[in-house]
């Protein structure tokens, strides 16, 4: 995925421009969410960004949960601690954090399992709007501010068998709604398999919120509206 051209390493200092996050979450991801869009005042920089930066950055562990803490704007830079340890915090240069790293198990640098990986795995974000969420909000006579919809990522998970493998595959394995009042999360859980055998687990998790009673009619336009952007992306890059 060519993963360099959307952020900026500088020694121990990360940081990302809103066209950097905006390219990865379109062109890697299929996420067209529009607080990844490069023009959005809510603007953050994709979690499947930050998760494959992670992963590339330190190595592959066979259990490795990321938490999101904070929104990554482009005018915050992250702070990459080397060290070698299995619970890894990280905060911009203010102090503040953003990300917790929790890891355990045998580690790899293989780079051609973790491109394999880093790729599958974010490439679902595009399948999550409409053809998960939906019908889970429909399920549950809620859905988002159809007007300022914001839905985000509170924490990424997966565990695998063993590292002695060359790629991996996601293919997603239930999903699950929870709803308090007007917030909910989503998660989701997949199977991780190589040459058809599962070999782990992975699981996204989303916090939904603004919720209000579903209607179809609001839902229906914002389908529209996502497809009518997606479809404009594909034609044009832009």
């Amino acid at each position: 995925m060519n993963l360099e051209k959307y952020y900026t390493l500088d020694g121990s200092r990360l940081s990302f421009t809103r066209q950097q996050a905006s390219d990865f979450a379109k062109s890697v991801a299929g996420d067209f969410n529009p607080i990844h869009d490069v023009d959005s005042k809510r603007f953050c920089v994709p979690g499947d960004l930050l998760f494959s930066i992670i992963v590339h950055h330190y190595g592959l562990r066979q259990i490795m949960g990321i938490s999101f803490s904070g929104m990554v704007g482009d005018d915050v830079t992250l702070i990459l601690p080397e060290v070698n340890a299995r619970e890894i915090s990280i905060y911009d240069e203010h102090d503040k954090k953003y990300l917790g790293v929790s890891t355990n198990g045998e580690h790899s640098r293989d780079e051609g399992l973790i491109e394999s990986l880093t790729c599958n795995y974010v490439r679902f974000s595009g399948e999550t709007f409409p053809h998960v969420l939906v019908p889970l909000m429909k399920q549950n006579n809620v859905m988002i501010n159809t007007e300022r919809p914001l839905v985000i990522y509170d924490h990424m998970r997966i565990s695998l068998d063993r590292l002695d493998i060359d790629s991996v595959n996601l293919s997603l394995n239930e999903s699950i709604f929870r709803l308090y009042g007007k917030r909910g999360d989503v998660a989701l859980n997949y199977d991780l398999s190589c040459n058809g055998e599962v070999v782990g687990k992975g699981q996204k998790k989303m916090v939904l919120s603004g919720l209000r009673e579903y209607d179809q009619a609001s839902i229906d336009e914002l389908i529209a509206t996502y497809s009518a952007r997606k479809n404009h992306y594909t034609n044009t890059g832009q």
